[in-house]
């Protein structure tokens, strides 16, 4: 992971995060609290890891739509979408928000640590293209259930918010670009691949110059933690590329057919494995939203193992991403495996501290199975089902012919 050049914005009380959270703050001591702040449309969360590269030129938006799974060049300047690269075999290689700041200028947005591959990838795909690619470093994105403004808007609507911690303003600059997507709704040239999620809040971006941002008055009463940011993108379903990709993942399988990949575009690399799969097929697996049993209070991090059949059953799938939802409790994502039936109940088992994992037979290395009632080593947390990615039904086969 690169070093993040934007150190948070408050640090009084603020827990740091890890992996690809690890340079903003995971909650700034009340999570639950800071969730119903974000929801009711009071507070923003510091999304400084997010990674912001530039693409301009006459070219920018026609060659785009040529590389990658997205059609951009009829969108209108100030639109967002959301956009993939696959690899030939049509696995997901890359993923980015994109907002059409200008008739000859895009910015990308992806997760932290991704830029980079993203922009190599490009950067051999240019060949006579007229863009030049540059990486934003001096802009900062700020995450809310509307535009930052907004939310830090003042009785008068203007774009400021009274820093409670004294009579002092705290005035956004103008924004750079606002990113929003009418998730779950399907994109011209989408498909679902499953039911809409019940539990959606909207996930907005707004890029701003990152100096200005750092220079202003914050306090914690007006941000709330990436955990509450990470409760509301599970709630609704949406697949992260630092959490739920892997080196396997094709976009069926995590319901990215919906917005980001557009299927009836012309030729792009991964294509013919996209409309396979989607017109005969079925994906070799299914992103699935877990609700665990919080009566056990065991927390499950993302990399624990899911089973099917109890302690002692089946290694199906792994849960990609948890959090804690101020409504619905623990909640995780998983990608499990197709043949898992689709109202089975589950089960998690989590590594407990000073156990390195549990191993992939279901034993504790000794012939038994551990459990949290029994050695320590491991604890078997209860999960129900909440389908993303379901099998796609593609109707009667047409008959053929005998020779």
């Amino acid at each position: 992971m690169p070093e993040n050049p934007h150190r948070p914005l408050v640090m009084s009380g603020a827990v740091l995060g890890e992996g690809p959270d690890a340079a903003v703050p995971v909650h700034y001591g009340a999570p639950l609290r800071e969730q119903r702040r974000l929801l009711a449309g009071r507070a923003v969360v510091d999304l400084a890891q997010l990674e912001l590269l530039e693409v301009r030129g006459a070219d920018a938006r026609s060659w785009i739509t040529t590389t990658t799974s997205q059609v951009l060049t009829d969108r209108p300047v100030g639109s967002s979408a959301s956009l993939a690269v696959l690899s030939p075999q049509g696995r997901v290689e890359h993923l980015a928000a994109v907002v059409v700041t200008g008739e000859e200028s895009l910015l990308l947005i992806t997760d932290a640590g991704a830029r980079a591959g993203l922009r190599r990838y490009l950067e051999m795909m240019r060949f006579a293209a007229r863009v030049e690619l540059t990486d934003r470093d001096d802009l900062r994105v700020l995450g809310a259930v509307r535009p930052a403004d907004e939310v830090l808007a003042g009785p008068s609507g203007a774009s400021v918010a009274k820093a409670t911690s004294g009579d002092a303003a705290l005035a956004l600059p103008e924004p750079v670009a606002v990113w929003s997507e009418p998730w779950p709704e399907v994109a011209p040239g989408g498909v679902a691949y499953g039911p809409d999620p019940e539990d959606v809040a909207p996930q907005v971006l707004t890029v701003l110059d990152a100096d200005a941002l750092a220079a202003l008055p914050w306090t914690g009463e007006l941000l709330a933690g990436m955990g509450s940011w990470e409760a509301l993108r599970i709630a609704a379903h949406r697949a992260r590329f630092a959490r739920e990709v892997d080196e396997r993942s094709i976009p069926h399988e995590l319901d990215l057919l919906r917005r980001t990949v557009h299927t009836a575009k012309g030729c792009y690399r991964g294509q013919e494995t996209v409309a396979k799969v989607m017109n005969l097929g079925q994906p070799p697996r299914r992103l699935v939203m877990l609700h665990l049993d919080g009566s056990q209070d065991v927390p499950v991090p993302a990399g624990s193992t899911v089973r099917m059949g109890g302690a002692d059953g089946k290694v199906v799938g792994t849960v990609t991403s948890s959090a804690i939802h101020a409504d619905l409790g623990p909640i995780a994502l998983a990608v499990v495996k197709r043949a898992v039936p689709v109202g089975v109940p589950l089960s998690v088992s989590v590594a407990l501290e000073g156990a390195e994992s549990d191993d992939a037979d279901g034993t504790d290395g000794a012939g038994g199975v551990s459990t949290a009632r029994g050695d320590g080593r491991v604890a078997f947390v209860d999960a129900a089902q909440e389908p993303i990615v379901l099998p796609r039904d593609h109707g009667k086969r047409p008959t053929t012919a005998r020779l």
